[in-house]
């Protein structure tokens, strides 16, 4: 079955159109584009109006190309943004009248399950060994813990790359306080968040989407984006500190020529990277490897699966 999957995040909005058969994903495509649907959510409690109009454009073309694909199934997901605004709802509905893709707003626990899946579609549970999925967001970030192929513990947090940013890091660069200060509270969020027997133990560390893929295109200063380079690679924790502080140290507008990363990401990539050297240190992970296999292959099975 030809499958369309829609992922409305708080940076970004995503598409994967792939054959699913059998739990299998066949990926054919995937566009991303970054949309920051929730600049100004965390503050203000609703959707920009503008912010909204950035996710109909994209969803103007990705309409024309999954049509074109002859996909059988189209369905999607809104994450934090549309759960944590007033409007939220509302937005979904506008995107069923003007492009008709059914848009469900889910909680933090069912995008865990979806991400857990579609990491799931890889190799990372084959031997059993206990392992921790990342998924870094703009307005969440998600902790999944499984074992035995067999989602055993998750959490969403409002950690995420927009959000963090618009809270923490206001000059340009952003001093070492306000990084201070991101870190500090990212930190003993997790520390809340995760109870200790789920911290330790973790044999592997699977990151998912814009923040470790990012990363790991700059790290291999990678021009154009390969998003085959990026899949397993690992950023060990020498490299993401590496990666951060060379980021941090830069103004906005040199950030943006940065070899590797995508300028639209310039903005909130710091914040994002800080999160990720947060969770690499509150379970004492060497490194992580960054997968493809995310959400988005998580929502084609679920579509899948529907009568």
């Amino acid at each position: 079955m030809r499958i369309a999957a829609v992922d409305i995040g708080s940076n970004s909005t995503r598409l994967l159109v792939a054959d699913v058969r059998d739990g299998r994903v066949e990926e054919l495509f995937r566009r991303s584009t970054v949309t920051r649907l929730g600049d100004g959510v965390d503050s203000s409690g609703r959707l920009a109006a503008d912010s909204c109009e950035r996710v109909h454009e994209a969803l103007a073309g990705y309409s024309r190309e999954l049509k074109a694909a002859g996909c059988e199934r189209v369905g999607g997901i809104a994450t934090s943004a549309v759960r944590d605004a007033a409007n939220g709802a509302e937005f979904a509905a506008q995107i069923l009248r003007r492009h008709g893709i059914a848009i469900d707003v889910i909680d933090g626990t069912r995008e865990a399950e979806l991400t857990f899946a579609g990491v799931a579609t890889g190799s990372a549970f084959a031997d059993g060994a206990r392992t921790l999925v990342v998924d870094i967001g703009g307005g969440s970030t998600e902790f999944i813990v499984g074992e035995q192929g067999e989602l055993r513990f998750n959490t969403s947090t409002n950690l995420g790359a927009v959000r963090h940013s618009e809270r923490f890091l206001h000059r340009d660069p952003p001093t070492k306080s306000e990084l201070q200060s991101l870190t500090e509270e990212s930190t003993a969020l997790l520390e809340q968040a995760i109870p200790a027997q789920w911290r330790g133990g973790v044999v592997r560390a699977v990151a998912v989407a814009g923040t470790p893929t990012v990363l790991a295109a700059v790290d291999q200063a990678l021009e154009p984006f390969d998003p085959w380079k990026v899949h397993d690679y690992a950023i060990t924790r020498s490299a993401c500190d590496a990666l951060l502080d060379r980021l941090a140290a830069l103004p906005l507008a040199e950030r943006r020529e940065v070899v590797g990363l995508h300028p639209d990401r310039a903005p909130t990539i710091v914040a994002g990277a800080a999160i990720l050297q947060v969770a690499m240190e509150v379970f004492a992970l060497d490194q992580v490897v960054v997968s493809e296999r995310d959400l988005l292959y998580g929502i084609a099975l679920a579509l899948s699966a529907k009568s």
